[in-house]
């Protein structure tokens, strides 16, 4: 049976109000809500996802072909269709993708929690200061593509579940498990304490990556574009470099991301 359609014909209808003014209560929060944007972001918040979905707004004139996302959709999740000027009334900017669901947080394991539950072999991202949305989306999408099985997020990273970040992760930051734990020193006593070899990713590593023997347990740290991590936690810990010319000095932090994730996984 198709899923049943539901119209709104009016942008103050009380149905819709999670998805209204969607760029700016982005940046406050959504009572434990996410919005997920993208067909591909939603084949993967209903097929592979940790998430659960509250209700789906369609613009009407994209339904049509999109019959397997809608048949992965629930019986119980609304799906609710649009004319484009109402949607972009309700999202508050114009919405050529018309794609869009409202996601439920759920309780949030800590960061001991999601560790403790790893298997014996397990590769962990852990990030320090991470502000920018784009590059948060660009590292779970390569923490999915490399194998990695979880990512901790110290107290000063943005938001994986803001739409810019989900959608630049192309769904992977809805499908790889991740958790806060305080500062990054808290996150480092965190993965010690469950037998954890961190390295830390730094231009001025002490060994080249390449020259890496993976332990059983590994976990990789980064810091924040430009300032990196700070000098102190670089002298607590195994540091690794990319190697590059000499001319040029680092890296995007989702570039190095990826390559030492490819290192680590082959």
């Amino acid at each position: 049976m198709p899923h049943p359609l539901i119209r709104i014909d009016s942008p103050d209808d009380p149905r819709i109000a999670s998805y209204r003014d969607i760029r700016e209560r982005d940046l406050i929060g959504r009572q434990g809500r996410f919005v997920a944007e993208g067909k591909v972001v939603l084949n993967v918040l209903f097929s592979t996802s940790r998430f659960s979905a509250e209700s789906v707004l369609l613009l009407e004139n994209r339904v049509a072909g999109m019959e397997e996302l809608l048949a992965r959709i629930p019986e119980h999740v609304p799906l609710y269709v649009a004319g484009s000027a109402v949607m972009d009334a309700i999202a508050g900017f114009h919405m050529h993708r018309g794609v869009l669901a409202i996601g439920l947080r759920g309780e949030e394991d800590s960061a001991d929690e999601l560790i403790t539950a790893l298997p014996d072999r397990a590769l962990v991202v852990a990030l320090s200061g991470i502000a920018n949305h784009d590059n948060m989306g660009a590292i779970f999408r390569n923490a999915a593509a490399f194998g990695a099985d979880a990512i901790l997020l110290d107290s000063h990273c943005c938001d994986p579940l803001y739409r810019k970040a989900i959608r630049v992760s192309v769904g992977a930051a809805l499908k790889v498990p991740f958790a806060r734990g305080g500062d990054a020193s808290t996150l480092i006593e965190t993965l010690t304490a469950r037998r954890f070899d961190i390295l830390a990713l730094s231009p001025s590593g002490e060994r080249e990556i390449e020259t890496v023997k993976r332990a059983p347990r590994t976990a990789v740290l980064l810091g924040a574009e430009g300032p990196g991590l700070p000098a102190a936690l670089l002298a607590r810990l195994p540091s690794v470099r990319i190697p590059m010319r000499n001319d040029f000095d680092s890296l995007n932090v989702a570039a190095a991301t990826a390559i030492a994730l490819h290192r680590l996984w082959r």
